[in-house]
């Protein structure tokens, strides 16, 4: 177990600081914050459980994530393209001697207290944190892995409300707790992955998808196809963002996504709407060739938006495959071409730019806007909305050597801190504790299968 001082020393040696350059970027002000982040969050957690101030503990990082490809096409068994992002939730925490889990989260005055007899969900817990842990332990214990309690101190710089999955890295993160402390991190990144939805879904009361933990959990570019819902196919890009002088950049255009629920749903309905009215279940059962041939048929029986939407859905769910093969081939210019592409896409087709119940506000398609105008004529950068859209957040490409006249530009529009500057994050979940890394051994952030093949350890 890993001690307020070792913890120090690590962090500042030479390997030390090469991973936090990775995880976080490699600015020394930046490396320099996160050193000081980790350590006081062992400081807060030992204030929070003083009986352990003289124990060692256990460390954890998970990233937040972005959406890179595949806008809308995940609930009708499409490909997505997703990254791990250098925002993160990280976590001190300790076994318990009793079978109750105590969470401390920075921002709430009282901890999330779960106790492990009594595991069913609990209509009052729903939305709270405290149905995650209690619907994660649940399931791992269904799936015939040990649970016990543990005390812990979490902080995350991953917003809520900021289209980077807060919610999900909050149940990764938890779920990896469990996993290292009690089952020696024998759960792999996918499994722990569906944990965290099974807990949002039955148990937090949020129907969610699977791509949001799935990219927390395993980090970098990552590619999807939901064609099979319950056992979809996870492939890790090797391909290293670091190297090619692009900032990722959320921009937070403001508006509410308290009015939107319907919106929402309204993209899956008619996108399966115009499947079954071709006989099939879902989109990915269709072609763009069968669709316009039966656009008589039906735009009497779905209207043209769905006929739009699931043009969308086709287009978009193969423009994924030809962005993961020019990160593969090392085309970048290719690549941001395609997310030019599905940014045009989602404004034309799929429509989820700005919700028509408030048509006055349009931040989302104001911002791409000034940021296509921004970049016109430069040749380079993209920009698309970012997730499930109608209001919120949008998705930038740019160029380091253009970075601070665009956030100047975009914080005179949208506010100061509306930008927040990202870089794709290559590892997902991790236990900072672990002595090598790899191995094959678990969630392991260097797994052979993830990718990578750095086999050395970062102390």
């Amino acid at each position: 177990m890993m001690t307020l001082e070792l913890l120090k020393e690590k962090l500042s040696t030479d390997k030390g600081r090469t991973l936090l350059a990775k995880l976080y970027g490699q600015a020394p002000e930046i490396i320099e914050k996160q050193i000081n982040r980790y350590v006081q969050a062992v400081v807060r957690y030992r204030q929070f459980f003083p009986h352990e101030s003289q124990k060692g503990f256990y460390m954890f990082s998970t990233p937040g994530r972005t959406e890179i490809g595949g806008n809308h096409t995940d609930h009708n068994a499409g490909r997505v393209l997703a990254a791990g992002v250098s925002l993160d939730a990280i976590a001190v925490a300790t076994p318990a001697p009793d079978d109750v889990i105590r969470v401390y989260s920075e921002g709430y005055p009282e901890p999330f207290v779960v106790e492990l007899d009594s595991l069913a969900p609990r209509k009052e817990e729903e939305g709270t944190t405290s149905a995650l842990i209690r619907g994660i332990a649940s399931r791992m214990r269904e799936l015939g892995y040990r649970i016990g309690g543990f005390n812990a101190y979490i902080t995350s710089d991953v917003l809520g409300g900021s289209g980077l999955s807060s919610s999900a890295c909050i149940e990764v993160l938890l779920g990896s707790i469990i996993n290292h402390l009690y089952n020696d991190g024998k759960i792999d990144e996918i499994l722990l992955a569906k944990i965290g939805q099974y807990a949002e879904n039955v148990y937090f009361n949020k129907p969610c998808g699977l791509m949001d933990q799935i990219a927390c959990a395993v980090g970098g570019f990552v590619t999807i196809d939901f064609k099979d819902f319950d056992n979809p196919v996870v492939r890790k890009i090797d391909f290293d963002f670091a190297a090619q002088n692009y900032s990722l950049l959320v921009i937070n255009t403001g508006g509410s996504h308290a009015d939107l629920t319907d919106d929402y749903a309204s993209v899956p309905r008619e996108m399966k709407a115009v499947a079954s009215a071709l006989g099939k279940k879902v989109c990915r059962e269709l072609t763009m060739e069968e669709v316009i041939q039966n656009i008589p048929k039906l735009r009497a029986r779905v209207g043209d938006r769905a006929i739009l939407r699931a043009m969308h859905f086709l287009a978009e769910d193969q423009r994924v495959v030809q962005q993961v093969e020019a990160l593969e081939r090392g085309d970048f210019a290719g690549f941001l071409r395609l997310v030019n592409e599905s940014g045009d896409s989602s404004w034309k087709w799929l429509q989820n730019c700005y919700t028509n119940k408030n048509p006055h506000e349009q931040g989302i398609t104001l911002a791409l806007s000034v940021t296509e105008n921004f970049l016109k004529g430069s040749g380079k950068g993209a920009c698309r909305v970012h997730g499930g859209g109608f209001a919120g957040t949008v998705l930038v490409f740019m160029p380091n050597e253009l970075l601070d006249e665009y956030v100047g530009l975009m914080e005179g529009i949208f506010g100061k801190g509306s930008v927040t500057v990202l870089s794709i994050r290559p590892y997902g979940t991790l236990c900072i504790n672990l002595e090598k890394w790899g191995s094959a051994r678990g969630s392991n952030p260097l797994n052979l299968l993830r990718g990578y093949t750095d086999p050395s350890p970062w102390y």
